[in-house]
Parts: structure tokens; sequence; C-alpha cells
């Protein structure tokens, strides 16, 4: 038999080839044993983002997961994205997903929202590779906690997002701010636009209760104090947007009756 030939080219490429061969096998058998595992944890860290939108304490928290299953209710589609609907203490709230773009990469999140669909329940951010003690401040609850309670609409019921600006400086009138982290302006207005572009996907369901409510079509939802059904109602009984007083016109004439009988009209 021939000696095979350690030092030749052909020796050399055959055996490289075959090694590369091998450890892609290898590699490739790996990934796909690992693959169910990675997507486990994947999902497990998104339900954990949203848990502490929702306020939760996941610190002391044995199992995540089922804690997630106990709260989340229902899906609701959204044009190209989705609501999640949870249940936190018998009071509905709906999660947003937020993602856009900071200093070094992408940033996202979860914003949580009343069943009013307008109050800030809470919120949580995340970054790939924001510069720590800078950018890389937006996950801590010290930035997340200002946007609690704040308020996505303004007065009369049109969507504004929530501002994040410099000390010192303003946000227009009728929409709602927070402070940006000092030293990450960048980062700071990377997630003031990534809100207020988010939101703009949501319009459609953000917009939907209210829109129904001052159709005379949500009763529920249409009380008093809603800055919509107000407004809606204010211009019905002044005569300017009749078309979607469809509930509303009767109050109106109520509304007339009762100053003629006053003597105020």
């Amino acid at each position: 038999m021939a000696k095979l030939n350690t030092d030749s080219n052909v020796y050399t490429i055959v055996y490289s080839v075959v090694l590369v061969v091998i450890v892609a096998v290898l590699l490739a058998v790996v990934n796909q044993g690992l693959k169910a595992r990675q997507e486990a944890n994947r999902l497990l860290d998104t339900q954990k983002q949203m848990l502490v939108a929702l306020n939760q304490d996941i610190d002391n928290c044995d199992d995540p997961a089922a804690l997630y299953d106990s709260l989340v209710k229902d899906t609701i589609p959204c044009g190209a994205t989705s609501v999640i609907v949870f249940d936190v203490d018998g009071q509905t709230k709906y999660m947003l997903r937020l993602h856009g773009q900071g200093l070094w990469g992408g940033i996202g999140g979860y914003m949580a929202l009343n069943d009013d669909r307008n109050t800030v329940f809470g919120i949580n951010f995340n970054h790939e590779s924001e510069t720590p003690g800078l950018g890389g401040e937006i996950v801590t609850e010290k930035f997340r906690s200002q946007f609690f309670g704040k308020h996505i609409k303004d007065a009369e019921g049109n969507l504004r997002s929530i501002a994040v600006l410099k000390e010192g400086k303003l946000a227009p009138e009728g929409q709602e701010q927070v402070d940006a982290w000092a030293g990450a302006t960048i980062t700071s207005t990377g997630v003031n636009d990534m809100i207020a572009a988010n939101l703009e996907e949501y319009r459609e369901f953000l917009m939907a209760e209210q829109k129904n409510c001052c159709k005379g079509e949500m009763k529920p939802c249409c009380k008093e104090q809603m800055p919509c059904c107000q407004a809606e109602q204010k211009q019905c009984c002044e005569g300017e947007q009749k078309p979607c007083c469809t509930e509303g016109e009767e109050k109106c004439e109520t509304l007339n009756t009762e100053e003629t009988d006053n003597g105020t009209k």
C-alpha cells in the first residue's frame, strides 16, 4: 500500500475540507438541539419585560411564566401589530410594543395602558448597546417611573404622545412630558420619537373606543368626564357636528328646553 503523502497540497486541502464539514455538522446538530431552549428563553424574556411594564415584582417571583399566563387574557389585532390584553387585580390593561433607534443601536420596550386607553399604567424599556450610566439608564426605575400616570391624549381626546425633553424645555400645550436623562440627549430623543411613532401605529385601536363612545355606540364608556364626549356633545348642541351625535341630539334638545324654561335662551 502506497504511503499517504501528508506533505502534499492535495492532502492539506482534503483534510481541511473534511474538518470543516465535520465541524459544520456538529455545530448544526448543537444549534438544532438548543433551538427549542433558545426560543423558550426569548419568550420568557419577553414575558418578563411585559410583567415589569405591568409593575409586577418578578425578582421575587418563582415562576414568571406562570404569572404571565395568569394575567394575560386576549390579543387584539391592530394593523400590522397587536395589543395584548391583561387583567391586573380585576382591571383591564392594554400592552403596546415599542421599538425604535437609540445612539448605538436599537431600543424598545412595552407600554401598559389603563382601560381608558389613555393613562399609562406602567412602562419598560430595553436597549442593545446604549452607554452605561448615560443612555443605558433608560431601563432604570428612576426614568421609567416618570411615565406612570401620564396621558397619551390631550384634554380634547387627541393623540399627543408623551414628550421626553431636557430639563427646562416645555412640550407643546396639551402634551404631557417627562425629563430626559442628563447627558443622554440622543438616546432620550430616540425614546421620544419611538413612543410617538409607535402610538401612531396603534392609533386605530387607541381611538376606536373614543370614536364609538362619541357616536353613542358604546354607552358604558361615555361618562361626563370623558373629554371627547364633552367636546362632541358641545359641538352637537351648537349645531357644528350633528352627524357624530346620534345619541346626543336628544340631550341637546333637553338642554335647550331647560335653558328656555329658565329664561336663559
